[in-house]
């Protein structure tokens, strides 16, 4: 029965990863094979010989000697613990969203638009990256992606122009993603996953992952396309909002506070999140002089009266496939999890790879392991590999193997265009072809992946 599991995990897999092929959105098949994962497991409960405990990270001595069914009730233990840590996630990334799309609501986002007062290709190119690598630290490297490529069209006439800076965008993107704990979904789990604290996060990852921004982008701005003057696109003299730069301040300060809350509290990140947004939903309501009354929608007026609340309009705006993918490939993995596999996994792995002593107990995998998982996200999304290791070693908080992960997944994805969150985006927005970005982008991205890890080891080396 194990070997069904991993099978159709592994179709699953392979067809989220060909989802551009076939024609079929990977939120599609990550949700059936976790059904159809859960449901073998539950069919053949008396079959399997050993059950992982994910509370004690562990497997368990006496699961052979349990009847039918203790099983079950432990498997739908089982089931209710991971789904909780998935939920934490989930409803994490649906207040983050939606803080995002209130500050575009009040279009907050054309602050940074109206700061473009010169036409010199390689200046805009580092006012783009920076704004990349900020900007994902505080909204995640995929919101920040969709809302630069949604400014650069504005000011960007030439496509073939613009597709340049939408590569190197993605870089930055997932650059600064890695060394902030609600910049990446797979920073995200490590954080909440308590692999990783924000302080340690930082210390460990800037200088890396601002290398791998700098790197690439000083190497193209060498190149041809980005030497010379471009021609900006004119203006489109609609007013701006009075509140956009409020808004703008307001929605990316109540994101910072929420680290700065679980710190204080010791309360899941969720929490925080849900704080945040409520304090920006507040305002968003107060300026935009909406009479919308929530209890509307009982009585059938909710669609009339919708459009005049900004929450609601944010609501019905953010990526809900996306929150359903994430679901899918987590509960799948947890699936695999329960079983003890990736848990064997990691035993083979480390024995046949070998360990590095840079801790006292040599629990640190060996330093071609985890490049080999950046490479891999560049293949295949790097959130099922990162909680795959979740589930696979057992080191503890702040442990240099979780911050090298946490870089290396975060940043190898861009290597290819379909490697990561970003660059699907960018994908769908400016329709890149995946083998003009092989040829023109990945090779800068491969670079800066390889100096950002090499500071990472030095890094390591003196903390």
């Amino acid at each position: 029965m194990e070997t069904v599991i991993i099978l159709v995990f592994v179709f699953g897999y392979l067809a989220i990863t060909l989802e551009h092929n076939i024609k079929i959105d990977k939120l599609i098949p990550a949700l059936v094979m976790m059904a159809i994962s859960w449901a073998l497991i539950s069919l053949g409960i008396d079959d399997f010989s050993q059950w992982f405990d994910s509370a004690k990270h562990s497997l368990m001595e006496n699961f052979d000697g349990l009847g039918h069914e203790e099983k079950m009730h432990l498997m739908e233990e089982t089931l209710l613990h991971h789904l909780g840590k998935t939920a934490e996630i989930l409803v994490f990334l649906l207040g983050a969203m939606t803080i995002v799309e209130i500050i575009d609501y009040f279009d907050g986002f054309s602050t940074i638009k109206s700061a473009v007062k010169f036409n010199s290709r390689k200046k805009l190119l580092w006012m783009f990256c920076g704004l990349a690598f900020g900007l994902s630290a505080i909204i995640d490297n995929l919101t920040a992606t969709i809302v630069l490529i949604s400014i650069l069209q504005k000011i960007v006439k030439d496509r073939d122009i613009r597709i340049w800076y939408a590569g190197l965008i993605i870089i930055a993107a997932n650059a600064g993603g890695a060394f902030s704990p609600i910049g990446d979904v797979t920073t995200t789990m490590l954080w909440i996953g308590d692999k990783v604290s924000t302080g340690k996060l930082f210390v460990y990852l800037f200088i890396p992952s601002l290398l791998c921004m700098v790197i690439p982008t000083f190497i193209a701005s060498l190149l041809k396309p980005f030497k010379g003057e471009l021609e900006l696109q004119p203006d489109d003299g609609k007013p701006r909002n009075k509140y956009s730069s409020t808004m703008l301040f307001l929605g990316l300060g109540a994101i910072i506070f929420v680290p700065i809350f679980k710190v204080i509290t010791h309360l899941p990140p969720y929490v925080g999140m849900m704080l945040s947004l409520g304090v920006v939903a507040i305002f968003a309501e107060i300026y935009s002089n909406s009479k919308f009354a929530i209890s509307a929608s009982v009585y059938g007026v909710h669609d009339v009266h919708a459009s005049h609340s900004p929450v609601h309009y944010s609501l019905s705006k953010i990526e809900l496939p996306s929150i359903l993918f994430f679901l899918g490939i987590l509960m799948a993995v947890a699936a695999l999890e329960s079983l003890g596999i990736l848990f064997g996994f990691a035993d083979s792995l480390k024995e046949n790879v070998g360990l590095i002593g840079t801790e006292p107990a040599g629990t640190v995998v060996s330093d071609l392991v985890v490049l080999l998982l950046g490479v891999g996200s560049a293949v295949i999304d790097n959130v099922p590999l990162v909680a795959a290791s979740l589930g696979m070693f057992s080191e503890p908080l702040d442990n240099q193997l979780w911050h090298f992960i946490a870089y290396s997944a975060g940043t190898g994805g861009s290597m290819l265009i379909i490697g990561s969150a970003a660059g699907v985006v960018a994908m769908g927005m400016e329709k890149i072809d995946f083998f003009w970005y092989l040829k023109k982008i990945a090779w800068l991205a491969l670079v800066g992946f390889l100096a950002g890890a090499l500071a990472f080891m030095a890094t390591r080396a003196i903390f």
